[in-house]
């Protein structure tokens, strides 16, 4: 958990140094509940990991997040890797990740590699090419980007942590049951004629194979007969500025985990409840409150009528968003 605190101050690489372009922002995947369908869409793969952009350039790497902050050192001998690719330099879109026995991107598995650093097995799932030699290649149709990637990793068969992430050409229903199935994330489906750009444009959505979204954790109730554990979280997200109150998490939790978070969050305790509306005596219950610090996937199958959540289970803390960036869930719009 000491991860957690260091990454919020961590550094932004320096745009263009050392021969390097500067941070591309990500084109982002906008959430859908069913998939496009049509020629004009592709589906790949959606992997369980952490979104990552390698820059090469001269024969040096580096990896930064989404946030673009260095990771470069987290990430074990995948650097070396891409410095052996056949490029005088290049951005490469993808998604690091661990996988289980079952070949199944493992995110908790990620977690444990990076606190290995050089000694960590992380693979790079690369799906997009932004620049080659000097080329800005984000105006080009996204096909002949995914070819032009393809050809460089191709061109290096002894690659083992580098991977091209291959596409579906149908975008339908039928890749997103088959991805179900195999116990896969989702899938995320792209316009294959348009040029990379970033942000949330809707050239990109996803679909999950469960309902998964991102909250700020804003305090914790205690658990039960520990000592120095949390039972469940509080979970709230912003409103036109303003902290909403949207439930509490109380499972998804290993006991190692649980002692974790609560020693992580003693760092950030507050008196009073964070949030805009005031709470009602079930919600102040045994709590106690923090600063909204850290952002939390969390899975759910949707709201009552109370705008709280139902079934949520904890997945893992977004160490590459900040909490400011959590604004009200897709799922929570569409029942408004």
């Amino acid at each position: 958990m000491k991860g957690m605190r260091a990454v919020a101050h961590e550094a932004r690489a320096e745009p263009g140094g050392g021969g390097y372009r500067a941070f591309v922002p990500p084109c982002l995947a906008t959430p859908v509940t069913k998939p496009p369908t049509g020629r004009d869409w592709i589906a790949e793969i959606k992997y369980d990991g952490y979104r990552i952009q390698a820059h090469i350039a001269s024969g040096q790497v580096r990896l930064l997040t989404r946030s673009g902050h260095d990771w470069t050192e987290k990430l074990g001998s995948l650097p070396t890797e891409l410095a052996d690719l056949p490029v005088a330099s290049a951005i490469i879109d993808g998604e690091a990740i661990v996988e289980n026995a079952d070949g199944v991107p493992d995110f908790h598995a990620l977690q444990r590699e990076i606190k290995k650093g050089a000694a960590a097995r992380i693979a790079l799932m690369a799906f997009d090419l932004l620049e080659l030699d000097g080329m800005d290649m984000r105006g080009r149709p996204l096909r002949e980007r995914k070819r032009a990637l393809s050809d460089v990793i191709g061109a290096c068969p002894g690659l083992r942590l580098l991977r091209f992430s291959a596409h579906f050409e149908d975008a339908g229903d039928a890749v997103m049951r088959n991805v179900c199935a195999l116990g896969l994330e989702g899938i995320v489906c792209k316009r294959a004629n348009l040029p990379y750009r970033s942000g949330r444009s809707g050239d990109w959505v996803k679909v999950k194979c469960v309902v998964s979204e991102t909250f700020v954790v804003c305090g914790y109730v205690p658990l039960r007969g520990a000592e120095e554990a949390v039972g469940s979280l509080a979970l709230g997200y912003f409103e036109d500025g303003a902290l909403r109150y949207a439930g509490r998490v109380g499972t998804g939790f290993t006991v190692a985990a649980a002692h974790d978070i609560w020693v992580a969050l003693q760092t950030v305790r507050r008196k009073r409840p964070p949030f805009a509306q005031p709470l009602t005596r079930e919600q102040l219950a045994n709590a106690a409150w923090v600063e909204p610090r850290l952002a939390v996937e969390i899975t759910h199958r949707g709201w009552t009528q109370d705008d709280i959540l139902r079934h949520a289970v904890f997945t893992r803390f977004r160490l590459d968003l900040a909490a400011t960036d959590v604004g009200v869930p897709a799922s929570r719009r569409s029942s408004g």
